[in-house]
């Protein structure tokens, strides 16, 4: 396993469309480990195998509150992920990005998801995620379709620069912050 280097916003790779999986082969399982040893270095909660620069449709996101019994995140990987379907309720949150370094921004999406793909080892699966997890799918799988969290803003104004680094810290404030709000 190794470190990859993440692209940031400015390669063009960011903006193309991956490609569906066909097969499950070793140098696939060998960029899903880098995968998760680059998202893991970057303390980052998802990516996508384009952040790394493969046009793979490959994704990870991680869940931090659902924690196993050693305190480890539970760790999704998905191959040619897609959002079956979606409530109707959205709620704006602000996002970073690993391949937008220095900034967050708010985005409206939508609280749930059903995410459809295959496992590491090729199994159908199905997830359905809420809040949080819904948006880190949601932001995961629109790398896959070339568009970056800042192509959703909700106001062009909406966007701020953060020390560079702190953008998932900045997401995680928020998220906790939304999680204590009364409703």
């Amino acid at each position: 396993m190794s470190v990859r280097r993440v692209i940031t916003v400015g390669d063009p790779r960011l903006r193309r469309r991956s490609k569906k999986i066909e097969k499950i082969t070793p140098a696939l399982q060998r960029l899903i480990d880098d995968m998760i040893e680059t998202m893991h270095a970057e303390n980052g909660v998802g990516l996508a195998a384009v952040q790394v620069g493969e046009l793979l449709n490959v994704i990870l996101v991680e869940d931090p509150d659902d924690v196993d019994e050693e305190g480890h995140p539970r760790l999704y990987v998905v191959i040619n992920a897609e959002i079956l379907r979606h409530n109707a309720e959205t709620e704006a949150g602000i996002e970073g990005c690993l391949s937008v370094p220095g900034y967050v921004g708010e985005v409206e999406r939508y609280t749930q998801v059903l995410v459809r793909g295959l496992d590491r080892r090729g199994k159908r699966l199905r997830i359905e995620a809420r809040d949080f997890l819904a948006r880190v799918f949601q932001h995961e799988i629109d790398h896959t379709q070339g568009i970056l969290y800042i192509d959703r803003l909700t106001a062009p104004d909406r966007i701020w620069p953060v020390e560079e680094g702190e953008e998932e810290a900045t997401e995680a404030s928020q998220r906790h912050q939304t999680a204590a709000a009364p409703s």
